[in-house]
């Protein structure tokens, strides 16, 4: 009988542990395919004059698509559970072009083989960062308080900095590749737990997935960003 539970145990764990990985390599499929959609959009987007001209030749145009940006992250972090996997899954995609097209001006003010240079350092950084986060068996749960409030920290000064005609300031930028970095360990961890606690593939924690991806697609996006601020080589 007890031989008979041990093989039991067995069973369930390892079935567990194929959901855990399946979940988990859903994330990452997501955020990789995010990523690829938002780097093709922005550089059709930078390459074809009528597409910039219709962007950011009309501040309604391209304040209107960061305002749909910020309602598509917003609709999808509270309400995920409310919709379909179909519908949160079409909400992630066309938020990843929206944040394509309006991130085409990067290709804009910073020289091709720079932009390239900095994305893969910023893949191979990002990269160390999630694995640390998933495989480190330290609670990481404390750091979630002080990430954030460093983070609205962060986006007053930015605020400030570009009231004041200096947004590139480098010691936001620096601070800003820190609380990104913070933010990246902690989320896989976050993430890694949620998964563990899941027993089978169902829409439910497919969307947890997807949410998953959501996250740690921002955290590469913003490091992105802030090393490029720092390292950049302007045209």
């Amino acid at each position: 009988m007890e031989n008979l539970y041990s093989a039991e145990t067995t069973i369930i764990d390892e079935r567990r542990k194929d959901v855990v990985a399946e979940l988990m390599r859903n994330v990452y499929l997501w955020m990789t395919g995010g990523l690829a959609l938002t780097g093709l959009v922005a550089w059709i987007v930078a390459t074809s004059p009528i597409m910039q001209q219709i962007i950011f030749g009309s501040q309604l145009v391209f304040w209107g698509m960061i305002i749909a940006e910020l309602v598509f992250v917003v609709v999808l972090s509270a309400a995920i559970q409310k919709l379909s996997f179909g519908m949160a899954s079409m909400l992630y995609t066309l938020y990843c072009v929206i944040n394509g097209a309006t991130l085409s001006s990067i290709f804009m003010v910073y020289e091709l083989g720079s932009v390239a240079e900095i994305f893969f350092v910023t893949a191979g950084a990002f990269g160390v960062l999630a694995f640390v986060g998933t495989v480190t068996k330290k609670d990481l749960s404390g750091m979630g308080t002080f990430l954030i409030i460093a983070l609205v920290g962060l986006i007053i000064a930015s605020i400030v900095g570009l009231i004041m005609g200096n947004p590139d300031s480098i010691w936001i930028s620096a601070i800003g590749v820190l609380i990104f970095a913070g933010l990246t360990v902690y989320d896989a961890q976050q993430i890694r737990n949620l998964m563990l606690d899941q027993e089978t593939v169902n829409e439910g924690n497919m969307k947890l997935a997807l949410l998953g991806a959501l996250s740690l697609y921002l955290d590469f996006i913003n490091l992105l960003l802030r090393l490029l601020s720092l390292f950049g080589k302007k045209k």
